[in-house]
Formats: structure tokens, sequence, C-alpha cells
């Protein structure tokens, strides 16, 4: 690949007219594209040209997207998929991130706002597999070489499946994670999964990550300001304190 290019991108839509369009436009914003009609060729271009995006409409002829997705990430695939779909509908915009995609974009869409969220999923793709081994949400890090994790300099020490959970909210800083998602990603549960598993662990990382107490200037200690935030009635996130928020 040139240094023009940008990245490689699959463009996978039954719609010609929708398909000419993204690949002109994507074209013209410095990206090379393969493209597909269908869900069965979409695997096919996918696993040959080991694309760096996908873009894929969910409702196809043969495969749904939601399958395509089940089905490149069963061979190994881990390219992000930003789906495109005619349903605005919450259902929908779950199950596509549970089975393994990144973002959504409803139709009609516009060309530019497609380009964008593009570029911003491929830097956070980036951004994961930089050299530093280091995550970091505020005060909060975690070494992905030695599994340590520590807040305000004191250590944590979590279980395996605890520190799977907050690596999962941590690399989606500031993204609300379903509890389907979650089961999905931690306990590789389908939609039959029992949400309550995940309330307890959030519960565990809650009392862990969020419990800590540091001294000020004075000596007083209190604890940190918490981290994991609970949206009632659609999930969990994790977020760094606000600007002139104290740690």
């Amino acid at each position: 690949m040139s240094n023009s290019i940008e990245a490689s991108i699959v463009v996978v839509d039954d719609e010609p007219s929708i398909r000419d369009l993204l690949v002109a436009s994507l074209h013209f914003s410095g990206f090379e594209v393969e493209t597909a009609a269908s869900g069965s060729a979409a695997i096919e271009v996918i696993e040959r040209t080991q694309p760096d995006l996908i873009v894929l409409d969910v409702m196809l002829p043969d495969i749904d997207g939601f399958t395509v997705t089940r089905r490149i990430r069963q061979a190994g695939v881990t390219a992000p998929v930003l789906f495109l779909t005619a349903r605005d509908d919450t259902q929908d915009k779950i199950m596509g991130l549970t089975v393994g995609g990144d973002d959504y974009v409803t139709k009609p869409f516009s060309l530019e706002e497609v380009v964008a969220r593009i570029r911003a999923i491929l830097r956070r793709t980036h951004e994961q597999i930089e050299d530093d081994p280091i995550i970091r949400v505020g005060d909060l890090e975690i070494n992905e070489d030695s599994h340590d994790v520590s807040r305000a300099g004191q250590p944590i020490e979590l279980s395996p499946t605890e520190y799977k959970l907050l690596r999962y909210l941590m690399d989606n800083e500031g993204r609300v994670l379903s509890k389907a998602q979650i089961l999905d990603h931690v306990w590789q549960y389908d939609w039959g999964g029992d949400a309550a598993i995940v309330e307890s662990y959030i519960s565990y990382l809650r009392k862990k990550v969020d419990g800590i107490e540091v001294a000020d200037e004075h000596g007083d200690t209190h604890k940190v300001t918490p981290l994991i935030e609970t949206k009632r009635g659609i999930g969990y996130m994790i977020r760094g304190p606000k600007a002139g928020q104290a740690s």
C-alpha cells in the first residue's frame, strides 16, 4: 500500500447507487476500497483482502450483516465494522455492537459523516495497538504487559474476570456498554446469558476501583472521584474526571 493510502476498506451494500457513492467518496478521501454486494461475497472479499475496516449494510439479500460479522469474527478477522442500516432501532444497534460491530450509521446518511466515523474508528483502533502497554482513564492505569492495575498510584488486585471487564470498559472509555455487550465480550455468552452476573461484577469493580482513598496536602483522606457510571436501562461506562475535577 502506498503512503497516500490511509487504509484499506471493504464496502458491502446490495444497492449499486449507495455502493458507488461510498466508493467514490472513500477514494477521494484517500482510502483503498474493495466492494461486495452480498453477505457471502463479503465474507470471501474480507477474508481474502484482510481490510483495515469494513462498511457493512445490515440488510443484505442472502446473509444479513450481523451474521456476516459473526462469521468473520469466528474466522479470526478483527477489522472494525461500521454498520449501515435503514432501521433506526435501538435493539438493532445493540445487536450490531454485541456481535462485534464498532459503530452505526442510519440511512439516509451524509458521506461526510461516514468518512468522519471511519476515521474516528481507525484512530481508536490505532491507539489500541500502540507500543505503550499502559491504558489510562484519569488516574486509573492498566499495564497490559504485566496485568498490573493501579489507581492514584495504589495497586488494585483483580480476578481475571474483573481484569477483563475493566479492560473492556477502559478500551471503550466514554461509551455506554449494554449488559448484552459485556456478557458477549467478557463471558462469551449469547443473548440467553444471565445479566445479573454483570451487575455483580460491576459492583465488585466499583468497590476496588472507586473505593480507593487518597490523602490531600493536609493529610486528610477522601475517596477518589468515581469513574464507573451506570446509565439506567442502558448499561455501564467508564470515563475520566471532567476538566477541573480532581480524581
